[in-house]
């Protein structure tokens, strides 16, 4: 034993002695305990895998993969999301790590001494010197490290190490700390690390970062997706002790935190009575109480469940808030730092929100003077002009007089930010025979009903103006009768009215910009793409000299709208991601319904894609909000939810979601002329799916009377052909092809037929023009930029290829298959294709085949993917010194199929002696003598 230079004594690291607890070392305590190294070693050890755990292959490829030798991973995130069960999971998974070392740090290994014997344990080979020779003073951590990181693989390990340090956060003592800190920077290549902890790291990791290695994997790549939620419940379901609309609102409800929604599935397992909501189950109370609640001091309990009071919550909000009694410290930034499960608002600067099942059980007791509270956050929105926020909680602080108020002056701001939701409250709360003294309180609330879906209510409150107010307010009226027949389907009534609205000259800038906006959807509705964007173009201006972010995202929305009806999808994602990457990044932040009508029709491009998994982790976040509004976005929301199913064949879960649709828009009082078709339409599409072709058919009689009507409404312009689309498949599925064409050419002309109308006036006239009058009808009738929308032409290009190979026309259909192919490639448009799923896999059978479709890469691999098919040949085609005719090859196609010189006669409606003749043509072509070695030809060269 040797005295330090202050003359206490200083142990020696390897005498045998323990590192002392809880700090001794770094106090300079001479009480040390004795070191019991096979004590030490028991703490080196991989926590076991419960039997249920459920597979996550994407999250534990991306965590092999960040594990690579010399590199860092961090996992963080709070408590109960699984931290340590991926990433043991995915290292068990693996077999690029055999040589595993992983500590579960606790607070006793604040101790530098004890902390370098844990890793001296772990990062030398069995039978080693436990520690390394000569002695070390507390002071000499930092050399003892450099040592033992500075031997080789085979001085110390055969194989590189994969070392796991888990809690991390425990580790507080600034020596200890800076032990981590000289790990991270003096990593050899021999070993790879992982860090686990609740909260940041406490020192810089920028320079690993950019030196790329350095990966951090937060609470939002570990919770559950939408899938993974259904997955983890599935046995829950098959028992049925769960619905799949109840795991739809525990994942809303969680957002994919696995502890609560694996403690809950253990409760389901072993409860026999009357199944409780997440938040009440014991188990679920007692984690969040022990594990997020039950850390904190009182005063800091306080101030959570005051943030639970509002959706979000920023550091100065909170400041204007908070009382005497809470923890004027414990900010919203704090909680977050402290690895509570508190996120950030996206582009919302520094606002922050809770988990929502932490929020909702935080408000289950509550707490006084919650009103008062709700009034102080009212007016502190109200002084930064965020109106719809300063409403929202001066309706929750049941001050009517206030809200009112609030309504009056701010409507302007209210009625573009769309919060239905609010405003309907207020109008619950408003004094009998109000509506009949304000006149503009009418327009206001007629704006607020037309935005919600209720048109009805919308046209009430307009009749009831008396004469004089009418001629008064003549603009404003036009403007709000054009969105109302707008959201009604009728087109072009909404066109004349938008037009009327912009002739009175004391129209506002705002209601202009409105009747701008109605006028691009329109003429979008109806092809008449150039139209639609110079209305657009207006619409925008008008935006941009208000100074509004709110308006302008509309506008871009518009744009994008008709974008995606030419089919650009490519162009549609890059202005819907610029306008949402624009809203981020405005200090006055935008108008919520904006971003989610952005969020909305970006989901779409990415379905029209196939890219259903990105496209699903945005319905998750606009359809929250959506719900919040009462954003009749929903609606589009649902519906995607119900194709996104049908796609991937869970038919069940598709029709729980139109269920669900129908219960929200009955619930919110949507005008069934909205909500109706658009989901009878999908009911026929799922019965399709299920061949029960007679439910369909019951779903398409409830359907016509808007298919007489020609609805187009804002939501889904391209109803009315959609509609026909369903009709043609269902004839299809009845073997009524010569209807099924009728219709076919029918849509085909009707943006032409409709555009003479509006044009010229005309009325009545028929839709049913024959093919070979087509040219002459779109050039007497219709401008030269009035086509069909890209999606239904090509959903009908589609279903004339089922329909020539149901009568015979295999090249035909061939033909039409690949021009549908090369049309759809460059924007990877790829949803029609899968809507048709059970109609097209034959024909894509043969055509996929062919070395010719290998030309459009991947967009054709696409096809093969989700059709089940292999990938096409790659060697050229031998070219034949006289090509076959589509009649012959029709002939061959059925030859090949072994049908008779007879049967193909009948088929082709031919003479038998036509068909011999077409036989020996082919035969010599292809320089063969027999059907059976014109078939194996044929095969070779690619025509089968």
């Amino acid at each position: 034993m040797r005295r330090g230079g202050t003359g206490q004594r200083v142990k020696p690291f390897d005498d045998g002695c323990a590192a002392n607890d809880e700090f001794q070392s770094v106090l300079g305590s001479t009480t040390q305990g004795e070191l019991i190294w096979d004590l030490l070693r028991q703490r080196v050890r991989t926590p076991e895998q419960p039997s249920d755990y459920l597979v996550r292959p994407g999250l534990s490829a991306r965590l092999q993969g960040a594990l690579a030798p010399g590199a860092i991973l961090h996992l963080e995130a709070p408590s109960g999301f699984g931290k340590t069960l991926a990433l043991s999971a995915a290292l068990a998974e693996s077999s690029g790590h055999p040589n595993l070392q992983w500590i579960s740090l606790t607070s006793q290994d604040n101790d530098a001494v004890r902390l370098l014997a844990l890793l001296t344990i772990a990062l030398r080979a069995p039978g080693q010197q436990d520690v390394p020779a000569g002695r070390q003073r507390v002071g000499g951590m930092a050399d003892a490290l450099s040592l033992l990181l500075g031997e080789t693989p085979q001085q110390t390990q055969p194989a590189p190490v994969t070392l796991v340090l888990d809690n991390v956060d425990q580790v507080v003592s600034p020596s200890a700390v800076a032990l981590l800190e000289q790990l991270l920077a003096e990593l050899p290549p021999w070993l790879s690390l992982a860090l686990i902890s609740r909260k940041a790291l406490p020192f810089e990791t920028h320079g690993l970062e950019l030196g790329g290695r350095f990966t951090r994997i937060a609470g939002d790549s570990l919770e559950l997706s939408r899938s993974e939620t259904l997955a983890f419940f599935e046995p829950a379901i098959a028992d049925g002790k769960l619905t799949t609309v109840a795991v739809e609102h525990l994942y809303s409800l969680t957002e994919g935190w696995l502890t609560p929604l694996a403690l809950y599935r253990r409760e389901l397992a072993t409860a026999t009575n009357e199944r409780f909501p997440i938040q009440e189950t014991l188990n679920v109370e007692r984690f969040l109480r022990d594990s997020v609640f039950g850390r904190l001091t009182p005063a800091q309990q306080r101030s959570l469940a005051m943030m639970a009071e509002l959706d979000s919550i920023s550091d100065d909000l909170f400041a204007a808030m908070a009382d005497d009694v809470c923890d004027r410290q414990f900010r919203p930034s704090r909680v977050v730092a402290s690895g509570l499960p508190m996120r950030s608002v996206p582009g919302r600067g520094r606002w922050y929100r809770l988990n929502p099942l932490l929020r909702e059980w935080l408000l289950v007791p509550g707490l006084d003077d919650r009103e008062a509270r709700a009034m102080v956050a009212s007016r502190w929105f109200e002084k930064r002009d965020e109106f719809p926020e300063a409403l929202r909680y001066a309706l929750i602080s049941n001050d009517v007089e206030e809200a009112l108020r609030i309504a009056a002056e701010g409507s302007e701001a209210l009625l573009v930010g769309q919060d239905t939701a609010s405003l309907l409250r207020l109008q619950r709360s408003l004094p009998a025979g109000l509506f009949q003294r304000s006149p503009r309180l009418r327009i206001v609330y007629g704006w607020v009903h037309a935005i919600g879906g209720q048109f009805r209510a919308a046209r009430a409150l307009l009749d009831g103006l008396p004469e004089e107010d009418r001629l008064a307010m003549k603009g404003r009226i036009h403007a709000l009768m054009a969105v109302i027949l707008r959201g009604e389907g009728s087109v072009e009534a909404a066109i004349e009215e938008a037009d009327l609205a912009l002739s009175c000259g004391e129209l506002s800038t705002q209601a202009q910009l409105v009747s701008q906006l109605i006028r691009a959807s329109a003429m979008c509705a109806r092809g008449r793409f150039s139209e639609a964007r110079s209305a657009n173009r207006i619409a925008a201006r008008l935006a941009r000299e208000a100074g509004d972010p709110g308006s302008e995202i509309l506008a871009v929305y518009a744009h994008a709208r008709i974008e995606l009806g030419k089919g650009s999808l490519r162009h549609s994602e890059q202005l819907l991601r610029t306008a949402l990457d624009t809203a981020m990044n405005v200090s006055n932040r935008p108008a919520r319904v904006g971003e989610i009508r952005l969020q909305l029709n970006l989901a779409l491009v990415l379905w029209h894609q196939g890219r259903e998994a990105e496209a699903d982790r945005l319905l998750v976040t606009c359809g929250r909000y959506a719900e919040q509004s009462r954003d009749l976005g929903l609606l589009l929301i649902m519906a995607l939810r119900v194709l996104i199913c049908r796609s991937q064949g869970r038919l069940d879960d598709a029709f729980a979601w139109i269920g669900q649709a129908e219960r929200t828009m009955q619930s919110w009082q949507v005008d069934d002329t909205v909500y109706v078709p658009v989901l009878e339409a999908l009911k026929a599409n799922c019965w399709l799916a299920l061949d029960q072709p007679d439910s369909a058919a019951m779903a398409l009689r409830r359907l016509e009377p808007y298919r007489r009507r020609r609805c187009a409404p804002e939501l889904i312009p391209v109803m009315p052909g959609l509609l026909d689309c369903l009709q043609v498949r269902l004839d299809l599925r009845l073997g009524h092809d010569k209807a099924a064409a009728k219709l076919l050419e029918a849509i085909r002309q009707e943006p032409f037929i409709i555009a003479g109308q509006a044009g010229e006036g005309q009325k009545g006239e028929s839709q049913e023009g024959e093919s070979q009058e087509g040219e002459s009808q779109e050039g007497k009738r219709a401008p030269a930029d009035v086509v069909l929308p890209f999606g239904l032409a090509l959903q009908v290009r589609l279903l004339q290829v089922v329909l020539d190979y149901r009568s015979g026309r295999i090249a035909d259909a061939r033909n039409g298959l690949l021009t549908a192919i090369e049309e759809a490639a460059p924007e990877h448009y790829i949803s029609p294709f899968l809507e048709l799923r059970e109609e097209l896999v034959e024909p894509l059978q043969k055509v996929l085949a062919a070395p010719q479709t290998a030309a459009h890469g991947a967009f054709a691999s696409a096809l093969r993917h989700a059709f089940g098919l292999p990938e096409a040949s790659q060697e050229p085609v031998a070219q034949l010194a006289e090509p076959i005719s589509d009649r012959e090859q029709a002939v061959l196609e059925l030859i090949a199929q072994g049908l008779s010189n007879q049967d193909i006669a009948d088929r082709l409606h031919i003479s038998l002696h036509t068909v011999k003749t077409h036989a020996r043509r082919i035969n010599a072509k292809l320089e063969v003598r027999s059907r059976t070695q014109a078939i194996v030809r044929a095969r070779e060269l690619g025509l089968l």
